[in-house]
């Protein structure tokens, strides 16, 4: 059926005020901008009494921890263990400061600096060396529901004698501990105690050998 003039002429109008409110709407409607919430380990945990460097440990020279090709970003990374354990996914829009390896490495030179010299690598007054390999660093989802943070972490205790460089010890340390919430909050939360405590176990380790 052909239009008549008077019907074109309505039409004409109609179309340029839908074309106008489209144009409002895109000017007025908010743009919802994705956010990347960043994380790191927080404060250190406070001492109860003030610490010195205690001149019967040992100074230390701590090299940059090592890590596989997963954990060399910033990424927060998971594990569904109920449906596929050996895939790392990492969360969308959360970000530690640094790669966890360092986080941890700056961690323990925080703890081990309250007692003894904590030097950089090559230095003469370091009686030895400590190097780090950071092997698994994710949240576990063992359900939906429930997740635990997953550390694990190599530490290689040496000294060097007549020019060489001698292993004294190496120990793996394994360190789970329960997320609060099933979400990247509650993975930045059981990965940074599980941090803290590892930290703890590796100071004390290395404290038996002076």
């Amino acid at each position: 059926m052909k239009k008549t003039a008077s019907q074109t002429d309505l039409v004409k109008p109609m179309g340029l005020l839908l074309v106008l409110m489209l144009l409002l709407a895109g000017c007025t409607t908010p743009r919802l901008e994705a956010v990347v919430k960043i994380y790191d380990f927080g404060p250190a945990p406070v001492q109860t009494a003030a610490t010195e460097v205690r001149p019967g440990l040992a100074a230390v020279a701590l090299f940059e921890p090592q890590v596989g090709p997963a954990l060399e970003g910033n990424a927060v990374l998971y594990r569904l263990a109920y449906a596929d354990a050996q895939q790392l996914k990492p969360y969308a829009l959360t970000r530690w400061s640094m790669p966890p390896a360092q986080l941890i490495s700056q961690r323990l030179r925080q703890q081990l600096g309250e007692q003894r010299a904590v030097v950089a690598p090559g230095e003469a007054v370091a009686q030895f060396n400590v190097r780090l390999v950071l092997e698994e660093f994710s949240q576990v989802f063992d359900s939906p529901a429930q997740s635990h943070g997953l550390l694990r972490l190599r530490a290689t205790l040496s000294q060097r004698i007549a020019g060489s460089e001698a292993v004294l010890a190496q120990r793996s340390f394994v360190v789970q501990q329960p997320a609060p919430t099933p979400d990247a909050q509650g993975a930045v939360r059981a990965l940074t105690s599980a941090s803290d405590q590892a930290v703890g176990q590796v100071s004390a380790w290395l404290a038996r050998f002076h």
